[in-house]
């Protein structure tokens, strides 16, 4: 007899009136504002700007939406195309089903497209991202415990998870690898988050080191579920995916490290076309300092007069005309007399 176990919810869906709010796209709401608030407060302490992870967030999470839905159709093609099934449930994102390995990778082409139109680096902006997705995710996860779905083997575990019956799920007590998923997520948030602080991780590093530590958690929190999954050599889809990615996170961190070792140093630039800070120096300091004075010409030109020396001032005063102007001293001793402009 189990004594505890989790319970599930008995509805994934509150109806406000006519409007349906669903607990799976809660979880994706709430873990998408986390990822970007703590995004931006990565960003702006790498030194870019307020709002920018925020602006391309924008393109980013409709292009991982469009992933991870493309990838769960595609690879569970069977559950939408098959003998009576109906394919226009392929469109009913709500009731579950995003594949986080095509989020990321179509996700990271719509952040491309906002980085490129923002003039700054993928990789920057990306490693700035890291935990927060990594946090979203765990976020994301118990929008499954809504839902009833993805869980493990069966267990009478204290923290075993309670399915009812329903569509494709016999009731019972399983192994909760939703919960499993959401904790390792976290754990994978606060390690990227030491490591780039511990070794300053850049150009794209602390990003792959997310990508690599999730992959490593998601092998054995995949080899538990239970669900319906094509398999080659044994394995499920997703273990060889994980693989793959895990395999191709590291190789890039370690070439990275190599070939562009350090953090960037300027990570979001100055628009061009930005005049530089005017210097608050007083106008007599280039003469007090012996530089050359540009004075109007004629033409509308500069020309260039330079200063002399107090002394030689001094010595040429009695040899000046009679009929000569008086002559004020710049600062420096300086003859400071521009002609008037002419053009």
């Amino acid at each position: 007899m189990t004594l505890a176990y989790i319970p599930s919810p008995s509805t994934g869906v509150l109806h406000l009136g006519p409007i349906p709010l669903r607990g799976y796209a809660f979880c994706i709401i709430i873990g998408v504002f986390v990822a970007v608030w703590l995004g931006n407060k990565r960003w702006i302490a790498r030194g870019g700007k307020p709002g920018t992870v925020a602006d391309i967030a924008v393109w980013a999470v409709p292009f991982g939406l469009v992933g991870g839905r493309l990838y769960h159709v595609i690879t569970d093609y069977q559950l939408y195309f098959g003998e009576g099934r109906d394919w226009v449930d392929a469109f009913k994102i709500w009731e579950g089903g995003l594949g986080i390995w095509g989020a990321i990778a179509l996700g990271a082409v719509g952040a491309w497209i906002g980085c490129r139109l923002r003039g700054i680096p993928l990789p920057a902006w990306a490693d700035a991202l890291a935990p927060g997705i990594a946090v979203a995710q765990a976020f994301g996860r118990w929008g499954n415990w809504f839902n009833q779905e993805l869980y493990g083997r069966p267990t009478d575990l204290p923290w075993a998870l309670k399915i009812s019956e329903g569509p494709n799920r016999v009731a019972g007590l399983y192994h909760p690898t939703f919960l499993y998923e959401s904790l390792w997520c976290l754990g994978v948030a606060a390690l990227v988050i030491w490591a780039d602080r511990r070794f300053k991780l850049g150009h794209g590093r602390a990003f792959a080191l997310y990508v690599a530590a999730y992959c490593s958690g998601r092998v054995w929190i995949e080899y538990m579920r239970v669900d319906e999954a094509h398999h080659i050599l044994g394995l499920r889809l997703n273990v060889w995916t994980a693989i793959v990615v895990f395999v191709l996170a590291v190789v890039y961190f370690v070439l990275s490290a190599k070939l562009r070792p350090g953090r960037e140093e300027v990570v979001e630039p100055e628009p061009a076309g930005v005049a530089p800070a005017k210097s608050d120096a007083p106008a007599g300091a280039a003469g007090a300092s012996g530089a050359e004075v540009a004075k109007p010409g004629a033409s509308g030109g500069a020309e260039v007069a330079k200063p002399e020396a107090a002394s030689d001032a001094a010595a040429g005063a009695g040899a000046a005309k009679a009929d000569a102007k008086p002559v004020g001293l710049a600062k420096g001793g300086a003859d400071a007399a521009p002609e008037p402009d002419k053009s």
